[in-house]
């Protein structure tokens, strides 16, 4: 009688022997290695993860352009393998003689390096959590595969009372709606074992979707973690409330656009970028010659026009300043291009730069924007110091609302006077401040009351600009904000060499922290 082997009891059997002949062909194969091949084979995993682990020290990338055998340069990676065999006589000849199958330098067997790696390094930073409670810092960008990546900083106080904030990864999410990133970040922590609830602080940018009060990533996660508090990163609030501010006003959103296009227009090519430099240097030489300028050890430079950064807040004023430091070169450079360019419309943007170059309003709008950035940068400085701590940053915020409300009452006769001085020194004309002031560009109908020149310029500009600013500071840093970092700065260990305040600390428990204690 035939034997049924389409039977369920049979297709069970058969699977049985399947698996237990594939045990024991997988116990064979390993039995056929010598104990040299075995050796052998981990002097090339040895390799790999040496090469693997000092490049991701280093934070370069792994793969060339060409990795083939006859490359000059096969990329980093093979290329320190290279160097490492170079000084160790058995690496080359276990390199040499790798099978294909087991060479250990396949971009696969890196990533899986990288992983094991990164594994062994998540897990000492949540050893080092423990129970304890941590902040989390989030920041997410598109890489160059337009990938959405999210990044996820960890800080917690470590068992000897110091700070410590710890990278933990990078998480891909499809989009950047604040419930994905949530999710993003919960699966994380929770792959961990790292409890929500034990979230004590949140970090992020000034982005809607972080920061918004309904929707916002923090409200998401206030609504799971009641204490975890949203605080902005001072030094970068500062700069969102005073250049960003600065640029929802509409004449100074005009004066940085303009101010973009004429450092593109002067430095299209380093045949302008030279002759800016040659005709600064010109200028700095008259100006010695009659003593209008200072001399001294790096105190004329020979510089360039900056560029403004929509992130690097600090580099508008950078640009700012490099303008005016070089206006009579950057004049000079575009009446150059004027005269001499074959291309009409290289002609045509030099001229237009020049014309917004050399009007009132622009340069006026470039000193004042130059007078409140610089108020802002020293204190933007101080608050990124490591060593500066929570009362002193407070006071620095209040300082700057005091100084930003100082330049508005008592600052407009030294920025008329400055400009006047610029402007006689660059033969710009300045306006009659006692003139009636007509709006351009057909708004003159809509002027509804006669007002002067100097009218416009100190209320529509001056006092508009700062009241803007004022505005945004108090939005920023408002009652509530300033009382739970001054309340938190009484668990300083730095301020308790002074004084213990115990009844700040009651005050933070009871208002902010009434279940933990």
């Amino acid at each position: 009688m035939e034997e049924d082997l389409t039977s369920p009891h049979r297709k069970a059997e058969k699977a049985c022997e399947d698996l237990m002949n594939q045990q024991s062909h997988i116990s064979q194969s390993f039995d056929k290695f010598t104990s040299k091949e075995v050796a052998d084979n981990r002097l090339r995993l040895k390799s790999s993860i040496e090469a693997t682990r000092w490049i991701a020290f280093q934070g370069c990338s792994f793969r060339g352009h060409d990795e083939s055998i006859t490359s000059t340069n096969r990329g980093k990676f093979l290329e320190l393998l290279s160097f490492i065999a170079s000084y160790n006589d058995k690496v080359v000849e276990v390199l040499d003689k790798a099978p294909r199958n087991a060479s250990y330098t396949s971009p696969t067997t890196k990533k899986q390096i990288l992983q094991v790696l990164a594994a062994k390094v998540k897990n000492v930073i949540r050893e080092k959590i423990g129970d304890a409670k941590f902040c989390i810092i989030v920041d997410e960008a598109r890489d160059e595969s337009k990938k959405e990546q999210m990044s996820i900083v960890l800080r917690f106080v470590d068992k000897d009372g110091y700070v410590q904030e710890r990278f933990f990864g990078i998480v891909h999410v499809k989009d950047t709606a604040a419930s994905t990133l949530k999710e993003g970040i919960f699966s994380v922590l929770s792959r961990h074992t790292l409890d929500v609830q034990n979230i004590r602080g949140q970090g992020y940018d000034g982005a809607s979707n972080m920061r918004g009060e309904w929707n916002g990533l923090k409200a998401l996660i206030l609504s799971q973690c009641p204490y975890a508090y949203y605080n902005h990163c001072f030094a970068h609030r500062l700069q969102l409330a005073l250049v960003a501010a600065s640029k929802e006003f509409i004449p100074a959103h005009h004066c940085f656009t303009k101010l973009s296009s004429i450092i593109n227009v002067v430095g299209a090519s380093c045949k302008r970028n030279d002759q800016l430099k040659a005709a600064h240097a010109s200028n700095i030489a008259h100006l010695l010659n009659i003593n209008e300028l200072e001399s001294g050890k790096g105190l004329n430079n020979i510089g360039s026009l900056q560029k403004a950064g929509d992130t690097r807040w600090s580099s508008h004023l950078k640009s700012i300043s490099s303008l005016i430091k070089m206006f009579s070169a950057t004049c000079e450079v575009l009446l150059n291009i004027i005269d001499d360019e074959n291309t009409p419309a290289q002609r045509g943007d030099a001229d237009a730069a020049y014309e917004m170059l050399t009007s009132f309003e622009f340069v006026f709008i470039l000193h004042l924007m130059k007078k409140i950035l610089e108020i802002s940068n020293l204190l933007c400085q101080a608050l990124q110091l490591q060593s500066q701590d929570i009362l002193n940053a407070m006071h620095f915020v209040s300082s700057t609302k005091f100084l930003i409300q100082n330049l508005r009452d008592d600052g407009w006769d030294e920025l008329v006077a400055n400009v006047k001085s610029f402007c006689e020194a660059v033969n710009i004309s300045m306006p009659d401040f006692s003139a009636q002031y007509i709006a351009r560009r057909g708004r003159a109908r809509h002027q509804q009351d006669e007002i002067t020149v100097e009218l416009h310029f100190k209320v529509n500009l001056f006092n508009a600009v700062k009241d803007s600013q004022l505005q945004e500071l108090n939005i920023k840093f408002n009652d509530n904000t300033v009382e739970f970092i001054i309340l938190s700065s009484a668990l300083d260990p730095r301020e308790m060499h002074n004084a213990f305040r115990i009844d700040d600390i009651c005050r933070l428990v009871q208002k902010f922290y009434p279940k933990d204690f």
